[in-house]
């Protein structure tokens, strides 16, 4: 089957003007990967609680659980780059659904297994497979909708995996007190209808071998363009993952309980499902490169300004604050991605891209965690200086962008 650019949907009659703009025009297709996204991050529970399972199931010590949540993120980084050539190689809709399988099968090994060793084994296997499907998901996204809508469509998908993991969060948080089993479960069922879901409904839209042209990785990082965009993604990614790491330990030595965080983090959630929807539309008619820098110079700003944040109040300020940045990063930094990469190579820009946020989540804690040590402010000033070194970058590799951009438009 050749590559889908663009599938005209005819304007619908009854739909008004304003959401038109905002939820229409885009294929059946990419309705079903939305549907299959929000589903899975609906019973996203067991990675966010992973820590509290190994350590207060598990028994293992804090040291011991950190070690571990690392193999884990060095197995993400490996899942990403598979995922990529994968989704380059064998097919977008057979990688996205056979990496939600696995992922399915690796959770349900990991709720039951019963020895350390083997604990430890199936956490990397869990790394390992867990992002397989985002490398697809966002080459099948790019084959789908043209140049044109693109930013719109991957601001959707942001918004609902972000309600989907809103709801995961506060559902998770109550079947794990009737017995972690469930997380595993609903993680597991919840994989397996979005592959099915994707398997069964969208169209492989990966080119034919005859008619690939041949490429790896290899091209991928001589593209400089985007190994520049992926460093962007890397700064910003290690100041936006201190909010699940340092911010929460910041507000502790501040003196405030932990609701106060999980208030602080509910501002996220709510900016996101509000703010998203209504911009979505006009950032897609902005430049694609101020937007990304412009969205991480807010960030930057925001989490510069925690260090001024004392009460619970100023907190929620300080994250409604990188919200709206953050908004503005996930509407574009997608996009920008998919209009460099050449069809064939999607899976693979895709992937070096994931790779940036497993890298952060890596680097990002332990390095906030040693600031905070070294002062109160520290963190928060080297998030601020990273985020605007980064929007720098943005813009420098502005030009370059919209060039490439240009041709695919031409």
């Amino acid at each position: 089957m050749t590559p889908v650019e663009e599938i005209p949907v005819p304007p619908p009659t009854r739909l008004p003007a304003f959401l038109y703009t905002r939820v229409g025009g885009l294929p059946r297709a990419f309705w079903v990967l939305w549907t299959g996204s929000f589903v899975n991050r609906l019973g996203t529970m067991v990675e966010p609680f992973l820590a509290f399972y190994l350590t207060g199931v598990r028994g293992l010590s804090v040291a011991a659980t950190g070690l571990v949540l690392a193999l884990f993120g060095l197995g993400s980084i490996v899942s990403q780059v598979v995922g990529g050539v994968l989704a380059d190689r064998v097919g977008r809709r057979a990688t996205l659904t056979g990496g939600m399988l696995a992922t399915a099968a690796a959770m349900l090994a990991l709720g039951y297994a019963t020895t350390t060793p083997v604990l430890i084994a199936l956490v990397f296997v869990l790394g390992l497979t867990i992002d397989v499907y985002r490398p697809a998901s966002q080459a099948l996204l790019a084959d789908l909708i043209g140049p044109a809508e693109r930013t719109r469509a991957f601001g959707l998908l942001f918004w609902a995996i972000n309600l989907g993991f809103a709801v995961a969060m506060v559902l998770g948080g109550t079947l794990a007190r009737a017995g972690f089993t469930w997380l595993f479960w609903v993680d597991a069922a919840t994989s397996v209808v979005c592959g099915v879901l994707v398997w069964r409904a969208v169209p492989e839209t990966r080119a034919r071998r005859a008619e690939r042209e041949p490429g790896g990785f290899a091209d991928v990082l001589r593209d400089r363009v985007a190994v520049g965009s992926v460093l962007v993604v890397l700064c910003y990614g290690f100041v936006y993952l201190q909010a699940y790491s340092t911010l929460p330990l910041a507000m502790r030595h501040a003196g405030l309980p932990p609701s106060a965080y999980g208030f602080a983090m509910a501002v996220n959630g709510i900016g996101i499902v509000i703010v998203q929807p209504l911009i979505g539309a006009w950032l897609g008619r902005r430049d694609h490169s101020r937007v990304l820098a412009g969205g991480v110079a807010v960030v930057g700003a925001g989490f510069g300004l925690t260090a001024f944040a004392s009460s619970a109040w100023a907190f929620a300020a300080v994250v409604l604050v990188w919200t709206l940045g953050e908004v503005l990063f996930a509407s574009v930094s997608s996009a920008i991605i998919a209009d460099l990469a050449p069809p064939h190579l999607r899976g693979r820009y895709s992937g070096l891209y994931g790779t940036a946020f497993s890298l952060a989540s890596l680097l990002g804690p332990p390095a906030g965690g040693w600031l905070l040590g070294v002062a109160s402010w520290s963190p928060w000033l080297v998030c601020a200086l990273l985020c605007g070194t980064a929007a720098a970058g943005a813009l420098a590799l502005g030009p370059a962008v919209r060039r490439r951009r240009q041709a695919l438009t031409s």
